[in-house]
């Protein structure tokens, strides 16, 4: 049985000279509330444009395992496993969103967010134009 671990390994980024978004969902996030003891369940997105390192996914799920049994509050774990991504891959951008399950009435939403000093993102190409079937192969002819 795979052991949790706070290691994030990291690979070269196969494209270092383009701009592109890796987007992950983390469905089953869990760590404890400090107050009360009692699990604390979320999904976690995280996306980011890599510079030189990409994050190694089975690490990451090890990594994210490692909170099971730590007491956080939902800002505190949120910002912390944003700091650790940063720190392993110095990123050009990186957004990890925390939604936490409801507790005591609330749901919470946490969003942390890291840009490399100096780093734009580029302009985004508009591609609504396009049909989203248009390269299905319908049998009509055109």
């Amino acid at each position: 049985m795979a052991q949790s671990s706070q290691v994030l390994e990291t690979f070269p980024n196969p494209s270092p000279g383009r701009d592109y978004a890796i987007h992950m969902q983390i469905p089953e996030f869990t760590c404890l509330c400090p107050k009360t003891g009692q699990p604390d369940f979320a999904k976690l997105a995280l996306d980011y444009v890599p510079d030189g390192l990409c994050v190694e996914l089975k690490s990451l799920k090890l990594y994210i395992w490692s909170f099971r049994n730590e007491g956080r509050f939902h800002e505190a774990v949120t910002n912390e496993i944003l700091d650790d991504l940063v720190r392993a891959t110095a990123p050009r951008f990186m957004r990890l969103t925390a939604r936490f399950f409801v507790r005591g009435g609330i749901f919470t939403t946490v969003v942390a967010e890291h840009r490399k000093p100096g780093w734009e993102a580029p302009a985004r190409v508009d591609l609504s134009g396009f049909d989203s079937q248009s390269s299905t192969n319908t049998g009509e002819a055109q």
